[in-house]
């Protein structure tokens, strides 16, 4: 995979923040293996997403688990749940996503920039 070259005002665009996961629910209806997360992003209040996790993550281990997720998003259908944020993470070796997530605990809401 090639990396295309952004300029600091294209990252600017990009907004994400610390969420923590309120609800986690299982989503059958999706193509992968997936739950539907119910996210605490604070003052810009609670948004959907689903995430193929389920790997490496129970709905348990997720409950009250702080994440990162792009917020700016526009909204996209997937079955027939509405995800409104990306959460981030990464694949490991196995192809399975980690969760990025801080060493510490922040307030939901809180930019990275």
């Amino acid at each position: 995979m090639s990396t295309q070259e952004i300029t600091f005002e294209d990252f600017g665009k990009v907004d994400i923040r610390f969420g923590t996961i309120i609800e986690v629910n299982d989503f059958p209806k999706a193509r992968k293996p997936a739950y539907q997360l119910v996210i605490d992003f604070g003052n810009l209040g609670i948004k959907k997403s689903s995430a193929q996790i389920t790997e490496l993550y129970t709905k348990e281990d997720l409950l009250n688990k702080q994440v990162t997720a792009i917020v700016n998003f526009k909204a996209r259908q997937i079955a027939n749940f509405m995800s409104e944020c990306l959460v981030l993470g990464v694949y490991n070796d196995e192809g399975n996503v980690v969760l990025l997530q801080a060493s510490t605990q922040v307030k939901n809401g809180e930019q990275i920039s």
